[in-house]
């Protein structure tokens, strides 16, 4: 279902609301309640499929040759290509960012497995 945004002038709000068609009437503003709501132009998205992500993805041969050299501003472009366009955490941003210039971010990369994995030794350095 789409999302049709609404300008209430009581209040003076914008409220968005998913609807099933646009001949549907507006509803009343969530806010004070006006049934007096006047539909307005708002942006839309258009998601790819992973299949026309990756085709994408394929088909940028310098992209894909970096890749495969394990070239960390390859994998930073593909990773905003894959995310479609959302807004990383900060830590992951900064992560991106030191591999666009061409880093690895070991120490941030060790950090988050510890994390993940727990402060004690892995089984495999125990043994």
């Amino acid at each position: 279902m789409p999302i049709y945004e609404y300008w209430c002038d009581s209040c003076r709000r914008i409220v968005s609301s998913y609807r099933q068609r646009f001949s549907v009437p507006p509803p009343p503003c969530p806010r004070c309640g006006s049934s007096e709501l006047k539909r307005i132009f708002s942006t839309f998205s258009v998601q790819k499929t992973y299949s026309e992500l990756y085709e994408d993805i394929l088909s940028d041969h310098e992209l894909t040759h970096g890749m495969m050299r394990n070239d960390p501003r390859a994998l930073a472009e593909w990773n905003k290509r894959m995310s479609g366009g959302e807004k990383p955490s900060t830590e992951y941003e900064e992560m991106t960012e030191r591999m666009e210039m061409g880093e690895w971010p070991v120490a941030q990369l060790e950090e988050k497995k510890q994390e993940f994995f727990g402060q004690g030794k892995s089984s495999s350095e125990s043994g």
